[in-house]
């Protein structure tokens, strides 16, 4: 046996669900990747899901396939209402059981939970009653009972056609507010027919849905159902309902497995529970899976933040659940499970929960990846680590993000690679970071990237500033620029000596003046919006101005979600729409963007401006046109974010 999976031994156990077996009870969920396209499967989705099944998961579970041409609620939703699904899926199955792992196919229907449409118009949303959704601000359409009784033979023939494809299993979204908890939850479902009133009667549709599904499936596949065991919101499925409902389908022996997750899509608060921010503590959801247990005998899966394997160990160990959704720790690192089988867990590639690149790119509408991790999204182009044809002396200037991903890859590829900081620790800016109000884990990113280097040889020098002569005197090969930025400060005008600091200067320890401070925010992103929670946590009174409609507006939902309500309970007043103008001894002067009327904030004690950043260039501009192959990355190349950063290293290193 393994050494981790000696330690591990209830991860690394088999578990029986329904008809199949999973080698481990690591479970990669249904999650949307932005990777079909017109509703197929693509080459890059099956990509994406292969290395996490090379990796070693025991369960791969696919994202949404929509049941009806009105389940589109995205334009890159995977189908399943006709036959031409099945060549793809069949594709993906047979990549993903080539590494002897299980494939489970969602059967989904978003109800009113709809996002958008192909063309930009509203499209016509779903619902057992016209009940509108707060989030998306939609009203649907009550279904008429032809199109309910319609909807259930739906779900039956895409389980038919999943079964067709190869899958293993199939399992039911019911989870997050979705057309069959609209119907399960007496607040969306105000009918008074046969699908509403009492609790059996809303129960009727899940119910007929599943008879349909395990029908259309057949006795070799599994059927699962995921649910909310509480919605989270004020109008939302509680968790007794949840409850009540899984032990009458269970009664009536319809699930073969429950996948436990909380929260709702219809509020801004129930959906920051779809994919939890750091700010939420680890494995949160697991007393849920036990109360799951305790009303079904058949497996239990949980999702909530479980980003380690001793984390699933302990949940598992506890009897919360049977097995542990690890989705986003997968999206980090594919090969976390076989590492962790052989206990290399140092070499884990931690999850911090930014939720940037995997669920912030959903919204977005962009395939998603992972801030770390940039091969994920990117499998077909840099999964595989290419030797260097010729190896070559690599100078990597700077310990940030950037210059650690390029310098860990580069030498991964064959390089001879040394890295110089200039100053005593690495990290670069995530140092500071993780400073922030509820960002401690984003301090986790720095001994991932510098354990990757180190692990892949890499030179670490530090305290090591470098200018021209330096990069000549060691005659590399190559040199990667990775100098970062330095915080930007516009032109004020300023009278009386105001005391004026930055976002960095507050993380490095300066002094604050006791009394109102002016936070002036020009990124709308996690400095502007931490700092001002960061000095109201001290006691500051606290004006945040900010540049865009509101704070956070260039970071994920969830992760501004939690922000702003923690702004709001600590009494930060927020000003939109406005740039600093200047200041003098006891005022600060904004200018309003759109009307450039003055809007003056009196008796403040100081102003702490996050503006952004400006590059740093010399280097790069001295060794421009030399003699060296030369790369420059992540700030110093222009200021963006830790993603992007990692990103620009990543491919300076494969390009090497």
């Amino acid at each position: 046996m393994l050494a981790g999976a000696r330690h591990l031994h209830l991860l690394f156990s088999p578990l029986s669900v329904g008809p199949v077996v999973l080698p481990n009870r690591i479970v990669s969920s249904g999650h949307d990747t932005v990777m079909a396209d017109d509703g197929k499967v693509t080459d890059r989705l099956i990509a994406y899901h292969e290395a996490r099944a090379r990796g070693g998961v025991g369960l791969i579970v696919v994202q949404v396939a929509a049941v009806h041409p009105s389940a589109r609620y995205t334009s890159h939703t995977l189908m399943a209402d006709d036959d031409s699904c099945i060549p793809g899926l069949a594709r993906l199955a047979e990549a993903i059981h080539a590494h002897g792992v299980p494939v489970f196919q969602q059967l989904f229907h978003d109800g009113r939970e709809s996002m958008e449409s192909d063309d930009g118009t509203l499209p016509v949303a779903l619902a057992p009653s016209a009940v509108p959704n707060e989030r998306f601000h939609v009203m649907p359409r009550a279904m008429p009972i032809g199109l309910i009784e319609e909807m259930v033979g739906c779900y039956g023939a895409a389980a038919a056609r999943v079964r067709d494809s190869g899958f293993d299993g199939v399992e039911v979204v019911a989870s997050h507010g979705y057309l069959p908890a609209q119907f399960l939850n007496p607040r969306t479902n105000r009918r008074t027919d046969r699908y509403g009133g009492s609790a059996a009667n809303r129960l009727r549709f899940l119910h007929e849905v599943l008879s349909a599904v395990r029908a259309g499936a057949g006795p070799e596949l599994a059927v699962g159902l995921r649910i909310s065991v509480g919605e989270r919101s004020a109008d939302g499925l509680t968790a007794d309902e949840a409850l009540d409902a899984l032990a009458a389908l269970q009664a009536e022996g319809q699930i073969d497995y429950v996948s436990v997750v909380a929260g709702s899509s219809a509020t801004l608060a129930g959906s920051d529970h779809i994919v939890p921010p750091m700010t939420v503590p680890i494995g949160y959801t697991a007393p849920l899976g036990a109360r799951v247990k305790s009303v079904v005998p058949v497996p239990v899966m949980v999702a909530g933040r479980i980003t380690a394997p001793q984390d699933a160990e302990r949940i598992l160990a506890r009897g919360d659940a049977d097995a542990a959704v690890m989705t986003r720790a997968l999206i980090c690192d594919p090969d976390m499970p076989a590492k962790a089988a052989r206990g290399e867990f140092d070499a884990i590639r931690s999850c911090v929960g930014c939720n940037q690149a995997c669920i912030g790119h959903f919204h977005a509408g962009y395939p998603i990846s992972c801030v770390q991790h940039p091969e994920t999204g990117r499998e077909r182009q840099y999964a595989t680590r290419v030797r260097a044809a010729r190896v070559k002396e690599v100078l990597v200037v700077g310990g940030g993000p950037a210059g650690l991903k390029a310098a860990s890859v580069a030498a991964e590829r064959g390089h001879r690679v040394t890295l110089m900081e200039a100053s005593g620790v690495l990290g670069g800016q995530l140092v500071l970071a993780q400073c922030l109000p509820g960002r401690a884990e984003i301090g986790g990113m720095v001994e991932n990237l510098a354990g990757e280097a180190r692990r892949a040889g890499v030179q670490l020098l530090m305290g090591s500033r470098v200018d021209a002569q330096d990069v000549a005197d060691r005659m590399p090969d190559a040199v990667v620029v990775a100098t970062g930025a330095t915080p930007r400060v516009p032109s004020l005008e300023l009278v009386d000596a105001p005391m004026v600091m930055t976002a960095w200067d507050v993380l490095g320890g300066a002094h604050v003046p006791p009394g109102r401070v002016v936070v002036a925010d020009w990124r709308c992103d996690w400095i502007g919006l931490g700092i001002a929670n960061l000095l109201a946590r001290r006691g500051h009174p606290i004006t945040l101005g900010v540049s865009g409609y509101h704070p956070g507006q260039r970071i994920q939902q969830y992760v501004r979600d939690a922000m702003i309500a923690e702004a709001v309970a600590l009494g930060v007043s927020i000003v939109p729409l406005v740039r600093p103008y200047g200041a003098d001894a006891d005022s600060v002067y904004l200018q309003h963007v759109l009307t450039e009327e003055a809007i003056v904030v009196e008796d403040a004690a100081a102003l702490v401006l996050a503006q952004g950043h400006d590059p740093v260039t010399a280097l790069a501009d001295e060794l421009d046109g030399g003699e060296f192959e030369l790369h420059v990355v992540g700030d110093s190349l222009a200021p963006r974010t830790v993603e992007e950063a990692v990103l620009d290293g990543l491919v300076a290193a494969c390009a090497l």
